[in-house]
């Protein structure tokens, strides 16, 4: 093992055993060194890593501290991993939306409240019938977020938001070239908020599938 790699696991054991606690400062370089049995070269490399991942946060003059380590802080590293996929891996990123967006939809079936439902109602109306391509990939993104959200899991929250970025573009594409995609998709939100406001889990379940695999299997034809 690199010894730079040994220096990160070691502080990893200090904060998975619970010696170092979110917010808590580190020890001076110097002591922490010695703790650890590591070179200070080796340390700051190690820190350097880990405040690049969010796990720590190296503030100028005042010393280093671990993060809050909530998740969507610490999962920022996967929405900037994203940004590199390949173009033929796609229906891979949709394939894995279409198996937890539905269960985030299916979750947020029992907690999203009234005023959240009144708002995106209000959102897609003010669309209207015949919105730009553009317009309605924005919409999309926000109406999927916003549910996502109630669901209260803020893991698969920031899961799916790191999720989004690789296949925005091929909704964009799907809107230009595929003649119903506008009313199918303004259908297909209709639908589960439908659901939502039945409080009916298994069909906002469905018809979050139905809108996810819709985009995957147009993809699929187009490839």
């Amino acid at each position: 093992m690199a010894v730079t790699d040994e220096a990160i696991e070691r502080i990893k054991g200090m904060i998975v055993s619970g010696a170092l606690r979110p917010g808590d400062r580190l020890p001076k370089e110097s002591e922490l060194a010695t703790e650890l049995g590591l070179s200070r070269n080796s340390l700051r490399e190690a820190v350097r890593a880990l405040s690049l991942i969010r796990i720590l946060d190296v503030r100028q003059g005042d010393g280093t501290y671990v993060t809050s380590l909530d998740p969507q802080l610490l999962l920022e590293a996967l929405s900037f991993v994203v940004d590199f996929h390949r173009d033929d891996t796609v229906l891979e990123f949709l394939a894995v939306r279409r198996i937890l967006e539905p269960a985030a939809t299916a979750m947020a079936a029992g907690r999203i409240d009234e005023a959240e439902l009144d708002e995106l109602a209000a959102r897609m109306d003010a669309l209207g019938a015949t919105p730009s391509v553009e317009s309605l990939v924005a919409a999309d993104l926000e109406f999927h977020q916003r549910i996502v959200r109630a669901s209260g899991n803020s893991v698969l929250c920031s899961l799916l938001e790191g999720l989004s970025g690789p296949t925005t573009r091929a909704r964009i594409w799907r809107g230009l070239t595929q003649e119903d995609a506008v009313s199918r998709t303004l259908q297909e939100h209709r639908a589960i908020l439908g659901a939502l406001r039945d409080r009916d889990a298994e069909a906002a379940r469905s018809w979050a599938t139905v809108h996810v695999a819709s985009v995957e299997q147009w993809l699929r034809a187009t490839l």
